[in-house]
């Protein structure tokens, strides 16, 4: 009788043990909360010199989220392509190409498909300016148009100091 006993005891411990195990298992608090990831596009870069067509390589392609910190740099392959497939689908985004012996390359641009392709042709850098050389630009024809002034005249003239005289009008002081 005492088997019979302990055995029932045992059942009933057994059976305890499960149940709760189970009621543990079917719980749906599980800590944090699973967040999935925003849908992002896969977005490919094709860098191409703008005089012959020819791809860029090792061009640095700088993918910048605007308003957030910090950004993601690619190097170009020997076609000129740079693929990045990690950007939100909805966000800003900055693209920046920089290539030695080339323009720097800029511009904002709304991802907002999940495949998009940019297609961007590098020049080479122009000529510096120079103060020295005549320009046909705005900056000419303001001069022009102060020259035909009166008044202008007048008050340059009054900025100018009195040289007519090759004495400045304000003698140094003699030491005593």
């Amino acid at each position: 009788m005492l088997s019979s006993q302990k055995t029932r005891i045992f059942a009933v411990a057994l059976l305890t043990i499960s149940s709760v195990g189970l009621s543990a298992q079917n719980s749906t608090h599980r800590g944090r909360k699973y967040k999935a990831p925003p849908p992002t596009s896969r977005i490919e870069v094709t860098v191409l010199r703008d005089t012959d067509s020819k791809p860029v390589e090792n061009a640095s392609v700088i993918f910048q989220l605007v308003g957030e910190k910090g950004n993601m740099e690619l190097k170009t392959n020997e076609d000129g392509k740079s693929i990045i497939d990690i950007l939100p689908i909805g966000s800003s985004m900055r693209l920046q190409i920089i290539a030695k012996g080339y323009q720097t390359y800029g511009q904002d641009y709304k991802i907002d498909k999940s495949e998009m392709t940019f297609g961007v042709r590098l020049k080479r850098p122009g000529e510096q300016y120079s103060i020295y050389k005549n320009h046909d630009q705005a900056g000419d024809n303001q001069k022009d148009d102060k020259s035909k002034d009166p008044d202008s005249q007048k008050d340059s003239q009054k900025d100018k100091p009195n040289s007519s005289s090759g004495q400045p009008s304000n003698p140094p002081s003699q030491p005593q």
